[in-house]
């Protein structure tokens, strides 16, 4: 993914007029010849993204307009203006219209995801609630809202409101029969030290030299996102080799992380100047080795290790003792596997769970064994053992 292309929609012409009112969903059906990928459609995104075949996309990121209704200038205290969102492509003639555009675009989006593809939209307290009460009505399956916390939001200049310092994420599936979606749990876990990676995010807007500029050294978009939102998205949610769609590619976001990180992606975009900022932008990006991006094996996928195996293998020997973290509890190795507690037997899980007064309890990381005076996770030999697994076949 070395380069990244320009295709102008048929009937569009150089500079494309800032309307985002949509054609409909019924539009042209008419199919490409080839999935071609790592490109940028310049023209209406629900037209465009109409052309593409059914079942064919894996993750779709959208960041729509955010409908603000700024009905004039937005100034500061000192009357220095702000630089909002002010543009035409943000601007619809009523709440009508905009979930008419809304419909469009996501029955566009849902009809060529794939059946476990998965759908990220982002907005503000402006558009989410409409978009998210949409996307149910379509039948879209909601796994998740998110919040992205901003460390430096915009303060409220006013004083007349809380100061607006997040904004809503909403992940779902195609449909609520999606079981299979990709969601790289583990993975996510270890990079958050080991800890479930909770469902809000913390993370600065975008600034310096992060911040793409037009030739005057102002903003080249007003509401370009973070690449670290992109890539946790990203990451979470898609494999290397992927194919993502960003129907409101803006300032090419989606695309430069998606080429660092090996996705394929589809960018849509009405704006010819944002267009050309994607390109610029897109070309300067060096995709990861593949080392660096490679998956790391989910647990559940890796060969099962009966805990009669780390006997056999004589990592522990019956009548050893383990122990937990805190030395507060002991139980006893058996010859059969089990383990023993104050008279009761049972596995690793059942008897770390009743050690803990809890309704279940994954025992491979509970216990240890004291070996040359050092407590030794008991997962530590299967993970040795699996190893043995992995160079046997």
């Amino acid at each position: 993914m070395s380069s990244v292309s320009l295709r102008v929609a048929a009937g569009a012409t150089p500079r494309i007029p800032v309307s985002r009112t949509g054609s409909s969903a019924r539009a042209s059906q008419a199919r490409l010849p080839a999935l071609e990928h790592d490109r940028i459609v310049l023209g209406d995104c629900i037209a465009e993204i109409n052309k593409l075949p059914e079942n064919s996309v894996d993750l779709v990121f959208a960041d729509p307009p955010y409908n603000l209704q700024l009905e004039s200038a937005l100034t500061r205290p000192d009357n220095s203006l702000v630089d909002a969102v002010d543009d035409d492509w943000d601007k619809f003639s009523s709440f009508e219209s905009y979930d008419r555009f809304t419909r469009d675009w996501l029955s566009a989006c849902r009809r060529v995801m794939k059946p476990d593809a998965t759908l990220f939209v982002i907005g503000s307290y402006h558009n989410i609630f409409r978009v998210g009460a949409t996307l149910q009505d379509l039948g879209f399956w909601i796994l998740n809202d998110i919040v992205w916390r901003k460390a430096n939001p915009m303060p409220n200049f006013r004083g007349r409101r809380f100061t607006n310092a997040h904004e809503t994420l909403i992940w779902a599936t195609r449909d609520a029969k999606a079981k299979n979606y990709t969601f790289h749990y583990e993975a996510l876990k270890s990079g958050n030290d080991d800890t479930q990676l909770r469902s809000d995010w913390f993370m600065p807007i975008c600034t310096g030299e992060e911040r793409m500029k037009d030739d005057a050294g102002r903003k080249a978009h007003p509401t370009q996102k973070p690449e670290a939102l992109l890539a946790k998205i990203i990451l979470a949610a898609s494999n290397p080799g992927d194919l993502i769609i960003d129907p409101f590619f803006g300032s090419g976001t989606t695309g430069a992380v998606a080429k660092k990180l090996g996705r394929r992606f589809i960018g849509f975009e009405r704006e010819q100047d944002y267009a050309n900022v994607a390109m610029r932008r897109i070309a300067g990006v060096r995709p990861l080795p593949e080392d660096a991006i490679a998956l790391a094996p989910a647990k559940r996928t890796e060969p099962r290790v009966p805990f009669t195996a780390v006997i056999e293998r004589g990592f522990l020997a019956p009548g050893e003792t383990l122990i937990d973290e805190k030395r507060r509890h002991e139980a006893t190795v058996r010859a059969d596997g089990t383990i023993a507690l104050k008279g009761i037997v049972g596995s690793i899980h059942k008897i770390g769970a009743l050690a803990q007064g809890l309704p279940a309890c994954n025992g491979w990381s509970f216990w240890r064994h004291e070996a040359k005076g050092k407590l030794v996770s008991i997962d530590d030999y299967r993970a040795a053992i699996r190893k043995e697994f992995g160079s046997a076949l």
